[in-house]
């Protein structure tokens, strides 16, 4: 069973309103049925959680959920992916302006995982992101994750369409691609003790 809580997000995304979301996330987790048992609990924001901080953002959701769970978000579940298939050079594709990805990268580089190319579609208004075509992910997966110069390409943002482009984005590099969405679920299903019955599109199989 899956049960979903909310943490509200300013229209535009800037490095200042996701940082908001800090005070918004003990009161989303506190939403959830009293006495609810969790495997593991996710926080489906990447950007957010490279502003606010990974372990902040476990702090506060086991603060309002009043008890000691796993947690994870996109960045340390990107980052305990790459550690998984042996990646430390990657490829990031990102929806956002250059003052919200660079804190990203910032935070993937204090995690051991370099980023050797970036690129963005540069979208400050977050109703937009969801509308960046299948095509515009995949082409710009492909040029950048070209060449020996990174192992692998993480498409970034829970918000950004890229489930069914993974597949096609691996088959024309020959390398892993991993998402936002993609890691977080590996990684609650691997904190939540049911890796084994786990599959995850992309990763040329082997994130298991």
């Amino acid at each position: 069973e899956v049960l979903v809580s909310r943490v509200p997000s300013g229209a535009h995304v800037t490095p200042d309103s996701l940082k908001k979301m800090d005070g918004a996330l003990a009161e989303a987790a506190g939403r959830m049925p009293e006495g609810a048992r969790f495997a593991a609990v996710g926080y489906a924001c990447t950007s957010a959680t490279a502003q606010i901080g990974a372990e902040r953002v476990a702090a506060q959701i086991c603060a309002g959920l009043g008890a000691e769970v796993p947690v994870s978000d996109p960045v340390s579940a990107c980052l305990a992916a790459c550690r998984a298939l042996d990646v430390s050079r990657i490829a990031l594709v990102s929806p956002y302006v250059e003052s919200v990805s660079a804190r990203l990268i910032e935070v993937f580089a204090e995690g051991g995982l370099e980023v050797t190319r970036f690129g963005s579609f540069n979208v400050s208004e977050e109703a937009r992101v969801v509308r960046i075509s299948h095509r515009s992910v995949v082409d710009a997966a492909c040029a950048l994750g070209q060449g020996d110069g990174c192992e692998a390409v993480f498409l970034s943002c829970t918000n950004l369409r890229t489930l069914d482009a993974i597949d096609e984005i691996e088959a024309a590099l020959g390398k892993p691609v991993l998402s936002s969405n993609t890691t977080l679920a590996w990684h609650l299903a691997r904190l939540g003790g049911g890796a084994s019955e786990m599959r995850i599109p992309g990763a040329l199989g082997r994130l298991t």
